[in-house]
């Protein structure tokens, strides 16, 4: 898929985009703002942490998505049960006393984990090296993942009974925190309309696992001004409460502030908006865009906050 100029790739990425929400919006209805998050993890070679109540639908805007995109797709149900070998593979005895391995379910390009947090730490412990390195070892052995590689999770906020939160390492191994809320009265009649008929859509392929890499190295090459990239430093630096430059709130509301790795992740997801919304290079205003679901699982909270009921969103929003 050769363009002639990193201008005629943007362009076809604009377009792809129109294609691909509304391809999806003729399944998922009236999670718009969702449904670019997870597009926009996907074209920046990041993983996506969805939380929300059940029955959002959140498994099947995964599904749907990777129904769009012509790319291989597993889902693991985390259960407290599951083993890491369970989700990596393991090495068996074939006829010949031979080991061979048997590859898991983490050898796709997208992965759902639903429920991670129902499993404990040692089998989500198991993801790490796959999101960190796309690769997996296993009884010494090293694997390679099938490039272009997501892991899409989905998390249950109510039921605190049994679950293992996830590790604030594993946490800012995943580009957004994505938060779904309930539908709209008019969304949700239109929801109810279409699956309590016949209706049986099947959403068109749009984008090759090749179109998709190339759209990642067009986004890697979009030019950025210096002012945006200080911006998003700041912001993060902002959130420090040791740092020189933390914010009021911090100091007040906050015990730890964001990495490095959100700085990062705020050009990338920047720079992959300012794309999608047809524009060639980003602006503050895409920074501001992406920073909640960027910074959100990103920031702890102290004593005083949680006594307080103070929200990571609202000292986010405050510092924006």
């Amino acid at each position: 898929m050769p363009f002639a100029s990193d201008k005629e790739a943007a362009d076809a990425l604009y377009k792809a985009y129109g294609r691909l929400t509304s391809e999806i919006s003729q399944t998922i209805i009236g999670q718009e703002e969702v449904v670019k998050l997870v597009l926009t993890a996907v074209f920046c070679q990041g993983h996506c942490l969805l939380v929300g109540v059940p029955g959002l639908a959140k498994t099947l805007l995964i599904h749907t998505i990777a129904s769009s995109l012509d790319m291989s797709f597993n889902r693991v149900q985390f259960t407290p049960d599951l083993m890491p070998s369970d989700i990596l593979g393991s090495e068996t005895l074939d006829q010949n006393r031979n080991f061979q391995f048997v590859k898991g379910p983490v050898f796709a390009n997208i992965v759902l984990a639903d429920e991670i947090n129902r499993t404990p730490p040692k089998t989500q412990a198991a993801l790490l090296e796959a999101m960190q390195e796309y690769s997996v070892t296993v009884a010494g052995h090293h694997y390679k993942l099938p490039r272009p590689f997501f892991v899409l999770a989905t998390q249950n906020p109510i039921e605190q009974e049994g679950t293992y939160p996830l590790p604030e390492a594993q946490l800012d191994r995943f580009m957004f925190h994505v938060a779904l809320s309930y539908p709209s009265f008019a969304s949700e009649l239109q929801i109810v309309k279409n699956t309590t008929g016949d209706r049986n859509y099947k959403p068109q392929v749009i984008l090759t696992a090749e179109e998709i890499i190339a759209f990642q190295q067009l986004i890697r090459r979009v030019p950025v001004t210096d002012n945006v990239v200080e911006y998003a430093v700041k912001l993060v630096h902002k959130t420090r409460p040791e740092s020189e430059m933390a914010a009021p709130q911090a100091k007040q509301y906050l015990e730890w502030g964001a990495g490095p790795r959100a700085s990062q992740h705020l050009i990338m997801g920047a720079k992959c908006n300012a794309l999608l919304n047809g524009k060639y290079s980003p602006d503050i205003e895409d920074v501001k865009t992406v920073a909640v679901p960027i910074l959100r699982h990103r920031l702890v909270r102290n004593f005083k906050a949680e006594a307080e009921g103070i929200t990571v969103e609202q000292i986010v929003k405050e510092l924006l």
